[in-house]
């Protein structure tokens, strides 16, 4: 029978603290990466924030022993997906994102005040940043993962060393060797990857983790499917029976339950601790990797009470020691970072036990990013982690000035950067601090977790990222008698480029299954059950492809149709009584379908249409000709949109192009720059004041994203990506221009995503969404003049669904109703009215249309409305009672007993026939 060493931590407990010792009251955020969503080094705790872009700074330990500081870190313009803290320098940052970028940050050593701008900035690379790591021996060798690809960076240089691209598939994580020689590698394609960065790109080896030999990879209970599930990989460094692998083992860990959910394995080479944890899982695991067989042993499992999205192991440096803390983990969940101790019962507690912390390593990095890169490679000395013999040396990476924060009554040194003798390297002075405007908030870590009351709504901001004011917005379908039902024959099959149906303030027009290209024109005023019999309708003679309805002649229908026609149909007042045969005006002139028409926002008289032809057509109603023709496209043109000032026309295309015209002075785009990823379809609107563009598209998994663009800086492509879905449907968006809130749906979909717009990072503040119980048809705004402001309503549209039109109000709660909310509703532009006549747009003139106050005459503003006394703020009993003696409390409490007996004698409200008529007694 074999028999085995028993393991000095088999003993290993996993405490919970108490909820006093969380760090509650975040909101971690739930974008999909790679990364383990927090880390933690010896002074500073980082987490994902649920705001896009945003990491939360939390101290790790908490010197007044009641409340933490959650500060915000505005990283970048789009989803952080991993971060790592620098082995030696604890203020030192990387984080990595999906917007290509890797920024290195210098946080303060103290204090709320984060850094307002990145230290430095590498990239942008070929892809979203998925993974990165620093190096374990030199200053300034950062690795990160993007695509198929990992970069090694010299950071302070900011130029890459090297570029491993020998993947077959998106990486999914890397990890250097302990010694900092090798670097290890996994993927989607289910290949662990072994690089030498140094040597020659070729010089790797390619390990299958779904049938490499044991010696090469770890496999045992709680890991068993490696090459399933997306893992990640660690080392172990102790492991010496690997020949051909320069003396490690590679591990690749996937959920430990055997869920399909992503694993994360925090290792520690010193004790060969493993934890593991599933994402969305309560329970973590802890295994010994040892050198011989059983190669895994479970130690330990813990269940905790919110699901895992991230860990973080604390380093060693920073644990309990006497206390037989062998390894601190920090579980990230929806709401709180909670710390689980894992400890090996000792009898005596008061003595450092050497067997259980073995020296590790130290924090004075052994050379630099371009010695490193030269061939050299010496080791970082260890350390003891006794505390009477632990070193008290820092280093201060010269790779980004040193923030000195000082407060209007201290002075703070410089930090000490000493290095010990013989390392061959030394760092130069400290340079500048940068400046930092970030303001945080101080939230109790308490049981009742949650924020304390903030001095301002910048310090809110500091934790949860900025929120837009519309962020509880609600859509509600409005009671049944505004309805119309009945709806008979539906097309539902118009093009994408189609919202489906238009309406005004006055009329609706539905395109109608039936031959011919029928549309009903339904008014909006007579809502109720649409008549069995068949209503009057318009013959537009060929089918409908796309339709609008004239901003400034309510009574003006165009239509488009599959025979590259566009007709203008004049509806009589009050709606149709019979059916029209005859348009008021055919414009002809392209030579393929059309796609879509756009009525210009500020001009009368003035319609513009794309087509198959690859060409955009301006045409002048009033005297029925093509005015203008703008080429330039290759291929289908997907969405065309006025910028607010009409001055301007902007495309997307099927090509992967965005266009920016200016049609009166050239036939040509003006700019152009990189559009959505996928073909499948996208739509554009001009948001914050006609200064950016928003275009809604797939990229090239099909996800549904929705991406932000400097108009006059197309060539540079995307100022931020958001991921919205997965879903065949193209995404519609409607920008309230008052409101800068974007509603966005789809034909078929259930839900209406609702987004503030700033142009400010992070660009798009989220807001509560509207969900339907039916898919809808299609979903279409009205004028801003349809809603009530009564009932705080700041838009509102129209539903279609499978045989009914649904209006649906969206509006903000607010208390005091009575008063007119100027905050959400400036002066809206009067739309209704042109500026000037297509003519004078044509020749060269610009017009503005006036704004004017939606605000009642009987309704006051809110800005307006009297201040009220402040709310005597409610103070627990527990407080007047820690203020007082024993003996005080015991007299309050003899008098309250005395005087309760004391009212024994008064009279009842029955004795003397209170609160009912004399005759209801008997």
């Amino acid at each position: 029978m074999n028999r085995f060493k028993a393991s000095k931590f088999r003993h290993t407990e996993a405490r919970l603290p108490r909820r006093e010792a969380w760090i509650g009251g975040i909101r971690a955020g739930s974008g999909a990466s790679c990364g383990n969503h927090v880390k933690a080094s010896c002074r500073w705790v980082a987490f994902n924030a649920e705001a896009a872009g945003v990491l939360g700074i939390v101290p790790l330990e908490c010197k007044d022993g009641g409340k933490r500081t959650v500060s915000q870190l505005c990283c970048h313009s789009d989803a952080v997906t991993d971060f790592d803290f620098s082995p030696f320098d604890q203020l030192l940052l990387a984080t990595g994102s999906a917007d290509e970028m890797v920024k290195v940050w210098r946080l303060p050593e103290s204090g709320q005040d984060m850094p307002s701008g990145a230290g430095l900035t590498l990239g942008p690379g070929g892809g979203p940043v998925d993974v990165l790591q620093f190096h374990p021996t030199a200053d300034g060798v950062l690795a990160s993962g993007a695509g198929k690809q990992v970069t090694v960076w010299d950071v302070g240089q900011q130029q890459p060393l090297t570029a491993l691209d020998s993947h077959g598939d998106q990486l999914q994580s890397l990890a250097w060797k302990r010694d900092g020689r090798l670097l290890g590698t996994s993927c989607k394609d289910k290949k662990l990857r072994i690089f030498d960065p140094r040597a020659s790109p070729a010089a790797s080896q390619h390990l299958d983790t779904c049938g490499a030999p044991s010696s090469c990879r770890r496999d045992s209970a709680g890991i068993k499917s490696p090459g399933m599930q997306p893992g990640k990989v660690s080392w172990d460094t102790r492991t010496t029976r690997t020949p051909g692998c320069s003396g490690w083992a590679p591990a690749i860990a996937s959920s430990p339950s055997g869920s399909a959910r992503a694993a994360i394995p925090l290792y520690d080479a010193d004790t060969g601790l493993l934890v593991l944890a599933g994402k969305g899982e309560n329970l973590l695991y802890c295994f010994e990797v040892a050198p011989t067989q059983p190669a895994l042993t479970q130690v330990t499992q813990c269940r905790t009470e919110g699901s895992t999205r991230g860990l973080a192991a604390v380093p060693r440096l920073a644990l309990d020691v006497m206390a037989c803390e062998v390894l601190r983990v920090l579980q990230l969940t929806d709401t709180a970072l909670v710390p689980i101790s894992y400890l090996v019962p000792r009898k005596s507690i008061q003595d450092f036990h050497e067997d259980l912390f073995p020296d590790c390593a130290g924090m004075l990095p052994a050379t630099g990013a371009q010695a490193w890169w030269a061939g050299d490679s010496q080791q970082v000395g260890r350390v003891s982690l006794h505390p009477a013999r632990r070193p008290t040396e820092t280093f201060t990476s010269p790779l980004i000035a040193c923030i000195q924060l000082q407060a209007a009554d201290t002075d703070t040194g410089p930090t000490n950067t000493d290095r010990s003798e013989g390392s061959g390297y030394s760092s130069p002075s400290s340079l500048a601090s940068p400046g930092s405007t970030t303001t945080s908030l101080s939230a109790s870590t308490g049981p009742s977790s949650g924020f304390a009351s903030s001095p301002s709504q910048k310090s809110l901001q500091s934790i949860l990222g900025p929120s837009s004011r519309f962020r509880h917005a609600q859509g509600r379908v409005l009671h049944r008698d505004t309805h119309l039902t009945n709806l008979r024959g539906l097309s539902l099959t118009t093009p994408g480029e189609c919202d489906g149906f238009c309406a005004n303030h006055q009329h609706v027009a539905l395109p109608l299954l039936s031959a011919g290209g029928q549309i009903a024109v339904l008014e909006l005023s007579k809502p109720g059950r649409l008549p069995d019999a068949a209503v009057p309708t318009i013959q537009n003679g060929s089918a409908v492809v796309d339709l609008s309805w004239d901003p400034f002649d309510p009574q003006r229908l165009a239509v488009a149709g599959e025979d590259a026609k566009i007709r203008l149909w004049r509806i009589p007042e009050g709606g149709l009584r019979e059916t029209l045969q005859e348009p008021e005006a055919v414009l002809q002139g392209h030579t393929e379908k059309i796609y879509s028409i756009r009525f210009h926002p500020v001009a009368s008289d003035l319609l513009v249409s794309s087509s198959y032809d690859m060409t955009v057509r301006i045409w002048e109603l009033s005297a029925g000709r093509e005015a203008l023709c703008l080429r330039g496209h290759t291929d289908q043109i997907f969405s065309l949109a006025w910028s607010p000032d009409g001055k301007k026309l902007a495309t997307v295309s099927k090509d992967g192009r965005l266009r920016l015209y200016e049609p009166r002075r050239s036939p040509q785009p003006q700019q152009e720059g990189p559009g959505p990823e996928g073909g499948r379809g996208a739509r554009l609107v001009w948001v914050c004041g006609g200064d950016y563009l928003l275009v809604s598209g797939f990229d090239s998994r099909s996800e549904r994203r929705i991406v932000l663009y400097r108009a006059q800086a197309l060539p540079e492509g995307p100022l931020s990506v958001l991921g919205l879905d997965v879903a065949p449907s193209t995404l519609l968006p409607f920008y309230d221009e008052d409101t800068s809130v974007v509603f966005l749906t789809g034909k078929g979909d259930t839900r209406v995503f609702l987004y503030e717009v700033t142009p400010e990072p992070p660009y798009f503040l989220e807001c509560n969404s509207f969900t339907s119980n039916e898919p809808h048809k299609g979903f279409v705004f009205l004028p801003k003049t349809a809603c009530e402001v009564r009932e705080v309503e700041f838009a509102r549209a129209l539903r279609l669904g499978q045989s009914t039109l649904e209006p649906v109000a969206f509006h903000v709660p607010r208390v005091k109703k009575e008063y007119f909310q100027d905050d959400i509703y400036p002066p809206t532009r009067i739309w209704w009215e042109p500026a000037l006549v297509g003519s004078a747009w044509l020749a060269g003139e610009d017009g503005q249309q006036h704004r004017t106050s939606l605000r009642p005459a009987d309704m006051t503003p809110v800005s307006e409305a009297p201040k009220e006394a402040p709310a005597r703020k409610f103070v627990p009993a527990s407080v007047y009672l820690e203020e007082k003696s024993d003996e005080q409390k015991k007299e309050e409490l003899l008098s309250a007993m005395v005087a309760r007996l004391g009212n024994r004698d008064d009279p009842l409200p029955q004795d003397s026939f209170e609160g009912v008529d004399e005759d209801e007694w008997d």
